[in-house]
């Protein structure tokens, strides 16, 4: 039995200096992968409203859809931390909404805790959420499910004040029982700054180095994102290029009808191949029963 990485363990490397890598997944396959790297968590993302679904955005994915996600990296993960981000709607309502919402994430989905974006109302789902017993991770900056209200997905908190409040916010956010909060493209001094006032582990995502870990998505990493890649990505491989020569050698071989050969066959017993041909060669012989004119046959 792999021991799975608890909340104790992130709080112990933080406090060693040790990063966390983080990477979001969306089924069983990429989660196992992403686990076998050695990812202390992963992120099963709101993202997948664009990386899974072909969305603009992140705000259509639904709570079902994002369950459905969740219960297959959960089944793939068996080591990494698995966080389920609570998707657009799903936390906003009420308290009690937030609570229903994340219990069936915990229990359905079998996340070990929930992402929540933003400060502010934010905060009151968060200690109602922890109060329930739930791990919460927070997130800050560039939060993609207000981007209509911060004046689209841009970097934030570049002006004094903007980057004032972030801090501020990372510390409520700390009070109302959070165990780590995500940092999206917000400025390297100010994400150093938060880092170094909170003891709870900050997860860079465009914030520079000083973050105690770093999150991408599965898509960026690997070269399958179609259409801009944001400046923070470093991609680690190019597979949409490889993926792409790979069915087009595949559409190539049916087409010449150079697949399947042999070797992708299954053969039958000699008797039984005898005993079928002879059966076959039977009923051809036979003559065929005419259909009554006007009805179809069965």
């Amino acid at each position: 039995m792999v021991d799975k990485v608890s909340l104790t363990d992130l709080a112990g490397m933080t406090a060693r200096g040790e990063r966390i890598a983080v990477l979001t997944a969306y089924d069983a396959p990429s989660a196992r992968l992403a686990d076998a790297a050695g990812v202390e968590i992963v992120l099963v993302g709101d993202s997948a409203a664009m990386t899974m679904l072909g969305h603009a955005s992140t705000l259509p994915v639904t709570v079902d859809e994002m369950l459905l996600f969740t219960r297959a990296a959960a089944r793939g993960a068996q080591r990494a931390l698995v966080v389920a981000d609570m998707p657009f709607g799903s936390f906003q309502v009420s308290d009690e909404s937030a609570i229903e919402h994340a219990i069936r994430f915990i229990q359905v989905g079998q996340a070990d805790a929930v992402k929540v974006e933003g400060a502010g109302p934010t905060l009151a789902r968060v200690r109602a959420l922890t109060g329930a017993g739930i791990a919460v991770m927070g997130h800050l900056g560039l939060t993609p499910q207000s981007a209509t209200q911060l004046g689209g997905l841009k970097a934030q908190g570049r002006a004094a004040p903007a980057a004032l409040r972030l801090l501020d916010d990372a510390l409520a956010l700390e009070r109302a029982g959070c165990f780590a909060v995500v940092l999206e493209a917000i400025p390297a001094p100010v994400a150093a700054a938060i880092t170094a006032s909170v003891v709870i582990p900050t997860i860079g995502i465009g914030a520079g180095p000083a973050c105690d870990g770093q999150v991408l998505v599965w898509h960026d990493v690997l070269g399958l994102t179609a259409g801009h890649v944001p400046k923070f990505v470093k991609p680690y491989a190019d597979l949409g290029a490889t993926i792409l020569t790979a069915l087009t050698a595949y559409v190539a071989d049916v087409r010449a009808g150079t697949f399947p050969e042999a070797a992708h066959t299954y053969a039958m017993p000699e008797g039984e191949r005898r005993a079928f041909d002879a059966e076959l060669k039977r009923r051809r012989a036979a003559p065929r029963p005419q259909a009554s004119r006007g009805k179809k046959r069965p």
